[in-house]
């Protein structure tokens, strides 16, 4: 698209737990956002407001049937949003771009499988998790479960991992009085991690539930985070605090996460809600 004034786009307003998009199919109009109208739709006084932009494109490759790419407020482009992966596969669907139910979408940290179930709950296929620093990526010597990083006059003992973005989770005696957007924030921005980090806060209540608190690089604490609960389950697991299925309870509501252990794909099952259509002039 020409970003000259007088561009319209179309875009849909979506939500997943909370987390909210705007969506914009780049297949059947032509979309080329810079970071500035990033920030400017993401805006909640002065545009549409969002946590993360998602586009819709036609795929690069035969072997997917879409290309999602995913824009934080900030404007940076990110590699994966797992809230956003569930309202992807309900767009696509919703708007006639596809009859499947069960997709492949790639995504710049690789493919994944989002899938609509009856109930009108999305699963989604995540892909397996990488501890390896260097995929993270994190300035560690060796992988190992925990890490001890100093933060201020802190040293906070935090498992690291991607689930094709960073993340880095703390668990947490009580939720409610962590500070999460202090410590988040120092975590996000910590020289360990050169690409910057989601900072996840979980507090254990059973073997199969947690309370959790994301703050997102990019976008500040939001009301959920799909990939986030993903690594805390996976941490959470791995640390042998939990087990699978684990229901991630969250300030938006609640996601389902199963994982049967290294090398294994993460499921994801939530909701995905339209809230309302429009047109912004860029």
């Amino acid at each position: 698209m020409n970003t000259q004034t007088g561009t319209r786009l179309r875009f849909t307003k979506m939500h997943g737990l909370g987390n909210d998009f705007v969506v914009f199919d780049g297949i059947r109009q032509s979309v080329a956002l810079t970071p500035e109208q990033c920030r400017r739709i993401a805006d909640r006084h002065f545009g549409v407001g969002c946590d993360q932009i998602l586009l819709v494109e036609a795929p690069t490759r035969d072997d997917v049937d879409f290309r999602y790419r995913i824009f934080n407020s900030d404007g940076g482009e990110v590699e994966q949003c797992g809230n956003g992966a569930r309202c992807f596969v309900r767009f696509v669907h919703d708007k006639g771009l596809t009859d499947k139910t069960a997709i492949r979408v790639e995504t710049s940290s690789g493919v994944i499988e989002p899938r609509l179930l009856d109930n009108g709950q999305v699963t989604v296929g995540m892909g397996a998790p990488h501890f390896a620093p260097a995929e993270i990526p994190f300035a560690a010597e060796a992988e190992a479960p925990t890490y001890a990083l100093k933060v201020g006059q802190h040293v906070l003992d935090i498992a690291v991992l991607s689930m094709g973005n960073p993340h880095a989770v703390l668990r947490v005696n009580d939720l409610d009085s962590a500070p999460v957007d202090i410590l988040g924030a120092a975590i996000e921005s910590h020289a360990r991690f050169p690409q910057r980090v989601n900072a996840g806060f979980m507090q254990v209540l059973t073997p199969h539930d947690i309370r959790l608190r994301v703050y997102e690089r990019g976008a500040g604490e939001t009301l959920a985070c799909g990939t986030g609960a993903c690594a805390a389950a996976v941490a959470g697991i791995r640390q042998g605090w939990l087990q699978s299925p684990v229901s991630v309870h969250m300030q938006g509501g609640d996601l389902v996460i199963e994982w049967a252990g290294k090398g294994q794909p993460v499921t994801m099952t939530g909701p995905a809600e339209t809230i309302f259509e429009g047109e912004i002039e860029l």
